[in-house]
């Protein structure tokens, strides 16, 4: 197992913090519709319309597909880097143009723009940060990826609530400063952390394990060197050249179905629709909903939505310095099992009519727990466990698992929920997720401490 020198840890953070970027305007981006959606709903004069509500509000899925999609490929031909450099001009660009709109086509154009930008950094950042890492620090650092998403997701929050106006009682929103300025100005307000994603992303270098991939040793080395050392370089290029008889091979689709990678990507497609499946999303997408089912109203709703934010930057940050300790598997097959009995307890609530606080605490429970286990852990694991080779295209498939998983949570959810009652449908996750703990108590190997070489080697002979 190789380490990090302490003095160069600095330039790793550095440069972490800088491609995680992506998962910050991936989560702001993600978000901020939330907020501008009572104003531009009026503004385009969609409010007595559903369908086109849900098509505005998808979009951006669609965009995050077709962002995974085109950067897997292009990441194993072209480099990380490049394809971060264009995640950061997409979202610079989608900014302006979703607040500039006056025309709902092109508002949803943007949104889908925005949306590939989404799907690019979902794939890239921790992938790329995977690659530069330490063994021993790994998981620690991609976890900074998921730091930055709910960091994203808490600012898109408040810079909501400081950028709207208190709304007059009786005042048409149309004619409202909110409804004609408010609700571009939170779309533009994601322009900034985008602009410095861009001019920050060209202080860091490319991936050194896809320059090796590249046949570009020296490249590789230095960047290596820079991180951790001489010796460290020395121990990192000596533990990739198990691979240099595969690198000749010319990267293409097919190799994702040949020897044990089908499995592999197997493990990685179920593990990241899991991460959606469980459940957990559907209370900040529908957190209204829930917390007034459970007998709250419009102003303590707003509270809890708050207090639900907090415990999820907390627990990620608790998941950041256990998962090298406890390590992958066990964190997963834990948030896997405890969800379960959560949803178990929480379903109970509302078949027995029990609500206020009990409820409260089970929701803050369940987030916690996923916050610290599936949230990051799952984004580690996908980034950790395919050959470097491939390694774009195979996280692109299970990055399109994870957001192909997300729209059908989103869409099943108020159908669920209208037919199996706000109990059916939490047991039904809990069921979910006892499927999910078999699944991974089965199947995945724990890879903490292990280079990616080393897991290579585990997996693929």
């Amino acid at each position: 197992m190789t380490t990090i020198k302490k003095h160069s840890s600095s330039y790793l953070l550095l440069i972490t913090f800088v491609s995680a970027m992506g998962g910050l305007l991936f989560g702001y981006d993600w978000v901020v519709i939330g907020g501008a959606k009572p104003f531009y709903e009026v503004f385009f004069d969609i409010t007595e319309s559903p369908s086109m509500q849900g098509w505005v509000m998808g979009s951006a899925i669609l965009g995050c597909l077709l962002g995974v999609m085109v950067s897997g490929s292009m990441a194993d031909r072209y480099g990380r880097k490049p394809l971060m450099i264009i995640a950061s001009l997409v979202f610079i660009v989608a900014a302006i143009g979703t607040g500039i709109c006056d025309n709902l086509i092109w508002f949803i154009i943007y949104r889908v723009l925005g949306g590939i930008g989404i799907g690019i950094a979902s794939n890239l950042s921790p992938m790329y940060i995977a690659e530069v890492s330490p063994a021993n620090v790994r998981g620690k650092f991609v976890s900074i990826n998921q730091l930055t998403i709910v960091i994203g997701i808490l600012s898109a929050q408040i810079v909501n609530w400081l950028i709207a106006d208190p709304v007059v009682p009786g005042e048409a929103i149309l004619n409202s400063w909110n409804g004609q300025m408010g609700w571009r100005w939170m779309f533009w307000a994601g322009g900034v952390p985008a602009v410095f994603f861009f001019i920050l992303i060209f202080a860091v270098p490319e991936s050194p394990r896809w320059l090796y991939t590249q046949m570009q040793v020296e490249k590789s080395q230095s960047i290596l060197e820079r991180i951790g050392g001489n010796e460290y370089a020395k121990l990192e290029i000596k533990s990739m050249q198990v691979i240099a008889q595969d690198v000749k091979e010319k990267v293409n689709f097919s190799l994702l179905f040949k020897g044990r990678m089908p499995k592999i990507l197997l493990i990685g497609i179920v593990i990241a629709a899991f991460q959606q499946w469980c459940g957990i999303n559907v209370i900040f997408n529908y957190a209204q909903e829930i917390f007034s089912a459970a007998g709250y109203g419009v102003s303590d709703i707003l509270f809890n939505i708050v207090i639900t934010g907090v415990t999820n930057v907390i627990f990620t940050i608790i998941g950041m310095y256990t998962v090298d300790k406890l390590g992958r598997r066990s964190l997963l097959i834990f948030g896997a099992i405890g969800l379960a009995c959560i949803y178990a307890m929480l379903g109970a609530c509302y078949y027995f009519e029990v609500s206020g606080i009990a409820v409260l605490a089970l929701v803050l429970l369940a987030i916690g727990c996923y916050a610290m286990t599936l949230a990051p852990i799952t984004w580690v694991v996908i980034s950790e466990i395919f050959p470097t080779r491939i390694r774009g295209m195979a996280m692109a498939v299970s990055t399109f698992s994870l957001w192909t998983a997300c729209f059908v949570l989103t869409y099943t959810f108020p159908l669920l929920n209208s037919g199996l009652g706000a109990y059916g449908t939490f047991w039904l996750y809990g069921i979910i997720c006892l499927l999910g703990f078999l699944f991974i108590k089965k199947n995945l190997p724990e890879t903490k401490g292990k280079s990616l070489e080393e897991i290579e080697k585990e997996l693929t002979k």
